[in-house]
């Protein structure tokens, strides 16, 4: 048997530490501006929240295509002949992502498609559970090993709240009328995977400092995740006092590890700046 190679897009916004640890293969995702394609992960976030500012407008993000993955593909069998790829996708109920690595495969032998059902900290949380069993136990069966995989994705749990009803609304994601009132009251809707799918779950109101407090709360009294790890999500411009609070809040709950993980600038296409999230894996 070859090595087991993991692959994942960029969506996944994994720390490039995590990255570089286990060797995981990260294919582009796509924002476009002005008429021009960025791959995501090259892009500095700041130029998107820059554009917005300056256009009122949000970029466009676009799927990783067929070729891009087909390339991917070829690459890792030409460094590492014998490998076996196990790739844990973008939820393709959300993106077309998914469905373009399907194609990619079938010119290959010897990978596994899983599709995550989930996006940023929850697909990452699926993929670095993936690489900690791989680096455990790296002689596992790459059909044992994709069943474990398998099994954790209906108990990735994520939930987020935008830093900004301004992107929702540049987004077409909100309409003027809801915008007007969520900004004068203060409201911020809580956005969740379910079934695969971005659905706004239950909204809140206040600042963000209290808001990711009561998210926090709300989040740990629903699922029962896992103490092991627990996955803390920013996109640029939360408050430093707001991340130091909710790391008091993890240890207090018994977390042995927590990861805080930046969203990239595809993800910050729709959560814009100072959004906060949690994501984790059920017991």
């Amino acid at each position: 048997m070859g090595r087991i190679i993991l692959t994942t897009e960029s969506g996944a916004d994994l720390p490039i530490d995590l990255v570089e640890r286990y060797q995981i293969q990260v294919v582009p995702m796509h924002v476009i501006m002005d008429g021009k394609d960025y791959l995501d992960g090259e892009l500095p976030v700041e130029e998107v929240f820059d554009y917005h500012q300056r256009t009122k407008k949000i970029p466009s993000t676009a799927a990783t295509n067929e070729l891009e993955y087909h390339d991917l593909f070829t690459k890792i069998r030409e460094d590492f002949p014998e490998s076996v790829i196990i790739h844990i996708g973008y939820t393709s109920r959300a993106s077309a992502s998914f469905q373009s690595a399907v194609i990619a495969a079938q010119d290959f032998k010897d990978i596994y498609l899983i599709d995550a059902l989930n996006v940023t900290g929850g697909l990452g949380a699926i993929v670095l559970y993936a690489a900690t069993l791989l680096e455990e136990e790296p002689t596992i069966e790459p059909s044992l090993l994709v069943e474990k995989i398998e099994s954790v994705v209906p108990k990735s749990r994520l939930a987020f709240i935008p830093g900004s009803l301004d992107f929702l609304r540049a987004g077409g994601r909100v309409s003027n009328v809801a915008y007007i009132g969520g900004a004068l009251l203060k409201i911020k809707p809580c956005i969740e995977l379910k079934d695969g799918k971005l659905v706004s779950t239950r909204k809140y109101r206040g600042k963000m400092s209290v808001v990711a407090e009561k998210l926090m709360q709300d989040y740990l009294n629903e699922y029962n995740i896992d103490r092991q790890q627990l996955y803390l999500l920013y996109s640029i411009g939360l408050d430093d006092s707001i991340k130091k609070r909710i790391d008091e809040i993890a240890i207090e709950e018994g977390f042995k590890n927590v990861k805080w993980m930046q969203a990239g600038a595809m993800i910050s296409t729709h959560a814009g700046p100072g959004g906060f999230g949690i994501a984790g894996l059920e017991r």
